[in-house]
This record gives structure tokens, C-alpha cells and sequence, in this order.
């Protein structure tokens, strides 16, 4: 699994670049679809603006991409978030796609007593 961290208006420091694969990486213990991570921080310049440093992430997996983007006061602070309900997300994911495969008309199972009768009409 690849960790990919760009930013915009802002310069990736290698602590900014371990926070981010520290917090971010840790989501990868919960699902072993994930096939790729990319990690966007952003600063807005606008001074009228509330949360300037804002993170986005795109988590690529085998059946799908979870993306989710938070912003807060400071740039640790946004990772912190975003890390957070990216970790929610991917539960969430990976529960809805175990359980529609659990549930699937082709695992579902057929009564003996179906199965009997359908061939009785079959011969009359």
C-alpha cells in the first residue's frame, strides 16, 4: 500500500509527511483491500476564511474509493480528523461489503422441501 502526500499553497515538511503516514497508515490495519492512499493538504489565504488548513483523502480499494476531507485551526489538527473519519469510513465500508457478500442470492441456500415440489411439477 502506497501513502501519497501533496500539498497546495503549503510546503510538505518530512514531520508533516510522518504525521500524516503515521495517522493515515494506521487505517490500513483495518481492511488489506486498500490499495493506495493519496493525502492532499491545503491552505486557504483568504483571512476571512474559518478553517484554512484543510486535508483530503482518496482511499483506493479493490471495489471501491473512500474520500473524505475535513479542515480545522491548524494543519496537525485537520490530519487528526481526517484520520478519524477515514478509520470510520473504512469500517463502515468494509461491514457493508462483507455483509453483501454474505447475503448474496447466489450463497442463499434453497429449502429441500423447495426443491421436492418444483420436480414434482417438473414430471406431471
Amino acid at each position: 500500500m502506497h501513502i501519497h502526500v501533496n500539498g497546495k499553497n503549503i510546503e510538505i515538511t518530512d514531520a508533516i509527511k510522518a504525521y500524516v503516514k503515521e495517522k493515515v497508515g494506521k487505517v490500513a490495519n483495518h481492511y488489506d483491500q486498500i490499495t493506495g492512499i493519496d493525502v492532499v493538504l491545503s491552505v486557504i489565504k483568504n483571512p476571512a476564511a474559518t478553517g484554512k488548513h484543510v486535508a483530503e483523502v482518496s482511499c483506493k480499494m479493490n471495489t471501491g474509493v473512500v474520500h473524505c476531507e475535513e479542515s480545522a485551526e491548524s494543519m496537525y489538527a485537520s490530519i487528526d480528523l481526517l484520520a478519524d473519519k477515514l478509520d470510520r469510513q473504512v469500517k463502515k465500508f468494509k461491514d457493508k461489503s462483507l455483509s453483501s457478500d454474505k447475503s448474496s442470492i447466489r450463497n442463499a441456500e434453497v429449502p429441500e422441501t423447495e426443491v421436492a415440489e418444483e420436480a414434482e411439477t417438473v414430471e406431471s
